[in-house]
C-alpha cells in the first residue's frame, strides 16, 4: 500500500505516479486530495471546469461524464482520466484507487511525496479546494 501525500503539490505528478502504481497492482491512498493545485490562471481553469460541468456543453446530459464538486472525488475523476478503464487492467486499477480529505485515523504508516511534484516557486496556480468551491462546493 502506497500512502502519497498531496498537499502543495501539482496534481499532475501526483496523477501520474499513482497511475502507474495502480497498473503495477499497488493499492494507492492519494491524502489531502483537496490541498493539491492545478497550475495555470486561475479564471481560465474556473471557467474550463464551470463548461465541463455545464448541461448546454453537452450533447445528452443523461450520458455524459460527470465531474463531482466534492474535492477528494474531483481528484479520483482527473485520475481515472489517466488509467485505461475500458480494459480489466485499467478497471481493477481505477478500483484500487483511494482519495481522501485530510489524512484518515485509520491509514497508519509513512506518507511519500512525489518528486517533482512541488509548488517550488509557482505563480499561478488554484487548489483543488478553492476550484471546488468556485463549482459550488460548500463544504
Amino acid at each position: 500500500m502506497i500512502i502519497i501525500d498531496a498537499e502543495n503539490a501539482r496534481i499532475g505528478r501526483v496523477g501520474t505516479f499513482a497511475a502507474k502504481e495502480l497498473l503495477k497492482g499497488e493499492e494507492v491512498h492519494i491524502i489531502n486530495a483537496e490541498r493539491a493545485i492545478i497550475s495555470g490562471n486561475k479564471k481560465e481553469i474556473i471557467e474550463k471546469y464551470k463548461l465541463r460541468r455545464s448541461f448546454k456543453n453537452k450533447g445528452n446530459p443523461e450520458r455524459s461524464p460527470t465531474w463531482s464538486k466534492v474535492p477528494y472525488m474531483f481528484v479520483k475523476r482527473l485520475i481515472r482520466g489517466m488509467l485505461p478503464r475500458e480494459t480489466k487492467t485499467g478497471r481493477d486499477a481505477f478500483k484500487r484507487l483511494k482519495t481522501h480529505m485530510g489524512r484518515p485515523a485509520t491509514l497508519k504508516g509513512d506518507s511519500i511525496r512525489v518528486k517533482g511534484s512541488d509548488r517550488g516557486n509557482l505563480m499561478k496556480y488554484i487548489s483543488i479546494n478553492e476550484l471546488c468551491s468556485n463549482l459550488g462546493y460548500n463544504g
